[in-house]
């Protein structure tokens, strides 16, 4: 009696186990049939029919140069990497300037120091280490050495400089530091003023004479974005070179891109954020989108924190606009407008 008892419940075992091999089988195939670009199209109906509805942003030609105005190291290639190996590929001049250097990014310093509390050397060591990574990235799109700026300006600090304004003196909330620390930067030593960021960024302007500028719009949600978007604004106008100026966003809204993850045969969906903008699709080529892949993994302190997030950005397409936050058409005013220049 025992001995069948015992047969019984291997059996019974045996049943489960197979109804759960089963059960984890469908599981997967339903996770992969989902993360298909076809099935998210079911998911996302609206959305994927509105980008796809967008005009295409007009290809860069061989001969175009093209800047690429950088808050901090990754973002360039979140916004464009694909749209810089395409450039880059089609013989266009690319160069790329980064304002700060991403040593604002704590979190980051507290895992590659493994300590809950990183001291200030350690914000300025992840700003070395950033700026090495950027340079791997922009190498992975086909950008060379001699085209890329680093700027070295307070990371989380930007919009301070922008509302303090003229010569006056902002310390970095991170590092400490009131002038610029890194060696490898355009000016070493300049101090965290409005007047020298200007000086200093106004310098790659002029250098590199771009025809096509790629900068973020200030309906992007991170300070730094809304800051260099300002402070190139000025000096575009200044130079009578406005409309040579192309925004986007990377601070699209809470769980923007949707959704998270690699999903390349999928369209980037527009912020909201963005709703209210005139959006051109910038669509990427296999090759563009496994470029752009590599120069994201290039970023590894980036990736180790927020792959998903990063990740979500490799789509079919990248989004461009022309226009800024005010349309001139319905009488709004612009933000710049506002803040008077």
């Amino acid at each position: 009696m025992r001995r069948r008892r015992l047969r019984g419940t291997r059996f019974g075992s045996r049943r489960r186990d197979w109804a759960l091999g089963a059960a984890l089988l469908v599981a997967l195939a339903l996770a992969y049939a989902i993360n298909a670009g076809s099935a998210l199209t079911l998911l996302y109906p609206r959305a994927v029919a509105t980008v796809q509805a967008l005009p295409q942003l007009p290809a860069i030609r061989a001969g175009q140069s093209v800047l690429v105005i950088s808050p901090h190291p990754d973002d360039e290639s979140l916004c464009c990497g694909g749209l810089i190996a395409g450039a880059v590929r089609a013989g266009a001049r690319v160069d790329i300037v980064w304002v700060t250097s991403g040593d604002g990014f704590e979190l980051d310093s507290a895992l590659l120091g493994r300590t809950l509390r990183p001291r200030l050397g350690a914000t300025e060591h992840l700003g070395q280490r950033r700026m090495g990574e950027a340079s791997a990235a922009a190498a992975a799109l086909g950008v060379p050495a001699t085209h890329l700026t680093f700027l070295g300006y307070p990371d989380g600090a930007t919009l301070k400089l922008w509302r303090a304004g003229g010569a006056a003196v902002v310390r970095s909330p991170h590092t400490g530091a009131t002038q610029v620390p890194y060696a490898r930067a355009q000016s070493p030593g300049a101090a965290y003023t409005a007047n020298d960021l200007e000086a200093d960024l106004g310098r790659v302007l002029d250098r590199v004479q771009p025809a096509l500028v790629l900068l973020p719009s200030t309906s992007d949600a991170h300070p730094d974005h809304v800051a260099t978007s300002l402070f190139t604004q000025k000096l575009l106008k200044e130079r009578g070179w406005t409309a040579r100026a192309r925004y986007w966003i990377v601070h699209g809204g809470v769980e923007w891109p949707v959704p998270k993850g690699l999903h390349e045969g999928f369209p980037l969906l527009i912020p909201p954020r963005g709703v209210h903008l005139n959006w051109q699709r910038a669509d990427l080529d296999l090759h563009d989108e496994e470029r752009k892949l590599a120069a994201l993994k290039a970023h590894r302190s980036q990736m180790m924190v927020m792959r998903r997030f990063m990740e979500a950005f490799v789509r079919e397409n990248e989004l461009i606009t022309v226009q800024e936050t005010g349309n001139p058409a319905d009488g709004t005013r612009s933000e710049q407008e506002d803040r008077g220049f």
